[in-house]
């Protein structure tokens, strides 16, 4: 029997705890789970006699050395920050190692050490990253063999909310980490490549320079640039490539109203303002409009706002204008104030569904005519556990841990799915789960 060890058992997880757990018995398993929430753990175990919970401090390399020495195979949903530690721990005890996140550079650099022990540690190996990568490299490959040129990929995603519970002027309800969403896009500038020129998009312009796209069945969503897409070049093996963009995906007029947020300076995180413990959103507002008269509030801000004045009802939906309601922090930074305000605003109800849409396009040169592929995919979560966000996640660290554990994957050393004998037969099986691409053809 193989022991598969899954360190962390959050939100993400329940669907590969799930699939894990339907495979066991077929495949000779057993799951051990560790999760400082046992109670969580054993809600999802259930009382399956291939499962196993346990409660550890799993960032603690003595604590959690002898369980990986007992595993064939470990899964991280730890914080990214921790994977590059539980990766040496895997290479000192020669055990395979799946994580969903980023590779970072600590993490590459531990190619040879991998590879030297004989084990893969696979990243990127979720939804975006993930799915992402492997759905891009089908119709890459498909290009590249057909001798055709490709001169142009952009790719998009975003974890929204599904139609059947789009109740907010937003159109976005929380459906992952709320503070990452309120600090989206700030640091370094977005970067990207367009016509052969490197292009840089700054903070304070990234929900201005939107793009509109059209989704089959679905209608039309706006993408804003994210991080470096730059990086995506070599990960694809596309360096000479003229265009390249990825971008994160929201439903208009969301990214109107963000930018206005961000020019009042609400997702501000670089300072704290303190309160007398009576601070309110109106207050917080007023903070930030720069005009001092007698107008209300709302004027002011309508002011501020000028030719998108209509944008107005959805500050007050998300409760700006609430005099009555306290923070219940007395020191905090804007950002975190609004957090506050938007975590009771866009909270998912007990029946609401989350909904996580992907969307690439291709231009290519064949024979002197130019041809644009669209590939589109649209995942819609069953309830509260089993989100699209848990499926796209987890499902393909699920098949990839099946894949590894059968020796059907072959590679060593730190990589990633981009590779046909990986993306194949993942795409393959996530398709018997509902996740399929909706690709359309055209000559431009």
């Amino acid at each position: 029997m193989k022991n598969i060890l899954l360190l962390g058992a959050g939100l993400s997880a329940s669907t590969l705890i799930k699939y894990l757990l339907e495979h066991s018995t077929s495949e000779n398993w057993q799951l051990h789970v560790v999760d400082q929430d046992l109670q969580m753990v054993a809600s999802k175990l259930g009382a399956h006699p291939n499962a196993f919970a346990h409660s550890f401090n799993a960032l603690d390399t003595e604590a959690r050395k002898p369980y990986i020495e007992q595993a064939d195979l470990v899964i991280s949903m730890l914080p990214a920050i921790y994977h590059v530690g539980v990766a040496q721990d895997c290479i000192a005890l020669k055990k395979n190692l799946i994580t969903p996140s980023y590779i970072s550079a600590d993490m590459r650099a531990l190619d040879a050490s991998a590879k030297a022990a004989g084990i893969v540690i696979m990243n990127e190996i979720g939804v975006d990253p993930g799915i992402d990568h492997m759905s891009a490299m089908k119709i890459i490959h498909q290009i590249q063999e057909e001798g055709t040129k490709l001169l142009s990929f952009k790719s998009y995603c975003g974890g929204l909310i599904a139609p059947v519970s789009d109740t907010n002027k937003w159109h976005y309800k929380f459906t992952w980490n709320p503070r990452n969403v309120v600090l989206a896009g700030q640091g370094a500038a977005a970067i990207y490549k367009e016509a052969g020129a490197l292009k840089y998009l700054p903070y304070h312009r990234l929900f201005q320079q939107t793009e509109f796209i059209n989704v089959p069945n679905f209608g039309q969503f706006e993408a804003y640039a994210n991080r470096n897409s730059i990086s995506y070049l070599e990960t694809y093996g596309l360096q000479d490539l003229p265009t390249i963009i990825r971008g994160t995906l929201r439903i208009p007029p969301y990214c109107a109203a963000w930018n206005a947020l961000i020019q009042l300076g609400l997702t501000e995180d670089t300072y704290t303002i303190k309160n007398d413990g009576t601070f309110t959103p109106r207050m917080l507002l007023n903070t930030f409009i720069p005009f001092k008269d007698q107008r209300s509030v709302e004027q002011k801000l309508a002011a501020f706002l000028g030719e998108n004045a209509d944008l107005l009802p959805l500050f007050e939906e998300i409760g700006l204008f609430d005099a009555n309601y306290i923070f219940k922090s007395e020191e905090a930074s804007p950002a975190q104030y609004l957090q506050e305000l938007l975590e009771k605003a866009w909270k998912l109800g007990p029946t609401d569904n989350d909904m996580l849409v992907m969307y690439h396009e291709f231009i290519y040169e064949k024979a002197g005519a130019k041809f644009k592929i669209e590939s589109s995919m649209v995942a819609i979560g069953q309830d509260q556990r089993f989100t699209a966000m848990s499926d796209t996640v987890g499902l393909p660290v699920a098949i990839a841990a099946k894949l590894i554990l059968n020796q059907t994957i072959q590679q060593k050393g730190v990589t990633l799915p981009v590779y046909k004998e990986i993306y194949q037969p993942i795409l393959s099986e996530l398709e018997q789960y509902g996740i399929t691409f909706n690709e359309h053809e055209t000559q431009i």
